[in-house]
């Protein structure tokens, strides 16, 4: 009899504690969303980050919630973009990104101010006067963004890094990653593109680099639609009023339009 108490007041106390934790799963339990469900279902599950959220869940509940659009994901593509845009019943332009380094500088155009001998990184070449080139804005060529590429896009050629349009992804790490900023996410078919970032003027950027933009502005005065404009110093075009007639890489003296 003294073992059969013990051992019955613990069976009644499991039996107790199990009806407890069932009706608390029944009567306090929090009901998921079934258009996040739904969302998260469509997504690939790679939880690389590159959509800005921690993690497919986060990104599934930031679509949900309206606070994200969803063609973000870069696993996913245009199959997971159109899914998703089902779902929400909405049209989204599918419009393909890619990475586009900015700088047309390499070891026959650019000089440099001093022989750099440290860290083969971008981050840390920056940190010792900016880097080695007399372009502060240059590419510095050590492949940061080649490293931060989850998708093996980027790769170097001569020292300098080289896009594969059909593999960039456009998750953006490469912009967050160049310590120069000279890394931009534009529409691909986008017909011109300025390959430099330089916003000195004058002799100074002559010197700098032979394919350097000296904000003359032989572009934008020749631009027929006006899409090509000069801003702070170098050119910038407005892809929406491109029509990709050439007439601004034609007068370019310079050869930094492409």
């Amino acid at each position: 009899m003294q073992i059969l108490i013990p051992i019955i007041i613990v069976v009644v106390i499991g039996v107790l504690a199990g009806l407890l934790l069932a009706f608390a799963s029944k009567f306090m339990s929090v009901k998921s969303d079934e258009k996040t469900e739904k969302i998260r279902e469509c997504l690939p599950g790679a939880n690389c980050g590159a959509c800005g959220y921690s993690g497919c869940d986060g990104y599934a509940a930031a679509i949900a919630s309206g606070e994200a659009t969803p063609d973000k994901c870069a696993p996913g593509g245009s199959t997971t973009a159109a899914a998703l845009s089902e779902i929400l019943g909405i049209e989204i332009k599918n419009e393909k990104h890619i990475a586009f380094i900015a700088c047309g500088g390499n070891s026959e155009n650019t000089t440099t101010k001093f022989n750099y001998d440290g860290m083969k990184s971008c981050a840390a070449a920056a940190m010792s006067l900016g880097g080695p080139l007399d372009c502060e804005f240059g590419c510095l060529g050590f492949g940061d963004c080649v490293k931060a590429c989850p998708f093996g896009a980027i790769s170097l050629k001569d020292g300098r890094p080289q896009v594969d349009e059909d593999t960039c992804m456009a998750c953006g790490l490469c912009v967050s990653t160049c310590p120069k900023g000279i890394i931009k996410l534009i529409p691909q078919n986008k017909a011109v593109r300025v390959n430099c970032s330089n916003c000195k003027r004058g002799a100074e950027v002559v010197k700098a680099c032979k394919v350097s933009c000296i904000a003359c502005k032989m572009c934008e005065n020749n631009c027929p639609t006006g899409a090509i404009k000069v801003e702070n110093n170098v050119a910038v075009v407005d892809p929406k009023l491109c029509n990709g007639c050439g007439n601004c890489k034609t007068v370019c003296k310079r050869g930094c339009i492409i």
